[in-house]
């Protein structure tokens, strides 16, 4: 397992990252099977765990602590806030006042005394940026946090912040967490750039595409038990791009079997070949598919391939416009159109 440095911040992390989405209800309630993955990362070189407080609503976070009682120190811990985790308006967003209540939350269920990186899981347009900034460099201040990170944030949207953080003497985000795959390429564009000119720490999300690039959905159908088939309408299996993914993914299997890499270290290996990224989160349900994408640790592409790679899915593109992730207010809201 090879290791890059996390941005300017002097942490070293494996260019995998064990993420945590599938701890808890979401994926796998069983303790046993989530402290068994732990242990197949940390035993294969993994040294970098993600996880979120909205992760079924904070389980995600009490099953990892409890998987790493007595090894936390030899694991880069990283959670976030911002999305709703209850009914209370103020429980969401990257004010200073949820922001102060919901580490202390974190550390709780994680068991520890700090965050190694804290993200903000997404923008909060109602939120002054400085206000976020200042809040996330109290507890920097104060040894709850180590640094702090975005996740999905647009470049222009990265760009305030570090001049704002730059302006204000402010902590500044030192790491993003976006989405990318060979299916969601817009990132291309303007924000692995950016964190590239502003020293950024990459660790990419869905680096599968919900499970798209394992190639489980190659003939059309969804897996019993799969993520498409539990939940068909946000992995596109009811949707207009659901024949635009399969015609791709029929040529990448077709690549992948020439270059002779399994479809799913084909498509962890393409987006570690970028030179921003850092590391890769890896989403596993079972200790049996992480051992599958923990067996690709090694595999790396020639330019021939990612030559292919480009002709089927062309550079900046995303197949699907909605696995971005974010949009901003002009976009979702008429009103800030029309009005």
């Amino acid at each position: 397992m090879d290791h890059r440095p996390l941005g300017r911040t002097g942490i070293s992390v494996s260019t995998f990252c064990l993420g945590t989405m599938m701890f808890g209800a979401w994926g796998d309630t069983d303790q046993a099977d989530c402290t068994a993955m732990v242990d197949l990362a940390l035993d294969a070189g993994v040294n970098f765990i993600d996880t979120a407080d909205v992760y079924d609503f904070g389980v995600s976070e009490e099953m990892l602590g409890t998987a790493l009682k007595g090894r936390r120190d030899s694991v880069v811990l990283a959670t976030k806030f911002n999305n709703p985790v209850d009914d209370d308006v103020n429980h969401r967003g990257n004010s200073r006042r949820w922001i102060i209540q919901a580490v202390e939350h974190s550390l709780r269920r994680l068991g520890t005394d700090r965050i190694d990186v804290y993200f903000a899981h997404r923008p909060d347009p109602h939120t002054d940026i400085d206000e976020t900034l200042g809040a996330l460099s109290d507890l920097v201040h104060q040894g709850k946090v180590l640094a702090i990170g975005s996740s999905t944030f647009p470049a222009e949207l990265i760009v305030e912040a570090q001049w704002t953080a730059e302006r204000r003497g402010r902590e500044r985000f030192s790491v993003e967490q976006p989405p990318y795959s060979i299916f969601v390429r817009g990132v291309e564009r303007a924000v692995l750039p950016t964190a590239q000119r502003h020293d950024l720490g990459v660790m990419v999300w869905a680096p599968l595409n919900g499970g798209w690039l394992t190639g489980k959905y190659l003939h059309g159908d969804a897996p019993e038990g799969s993520r498409a088939a539990r939940q068909p309408d946000h992995f596109d299996f009811e949707s207009e791009w659901r024949a635009r993914k399969l015609d791709a993914l029929g040529q990448l299997a077709k690549l992948a079997d020439e270059v002779e890499v399994p479809l799913p270290h084909l498509a962890h290996a393409f987006v570690l070949a970028h030179p921003a990224v850092t590391s890769a989160i890896l989403g596993p349900r079972t200790p049996d598919q992480l051992r599958d994408v923990l067996a690709g640790a090694d595999v790396r592409l020639s330019a021939e391939a990612l030559d292919r790679i480009d002709a089927i899915v062309p550079p900046g593109v995303d197949i699907n416009p909605a696995d971005r992730q974010y949009d901003p207010p002009a976009i979702v809201d008429p009103a800030r159109r029309r009005r």
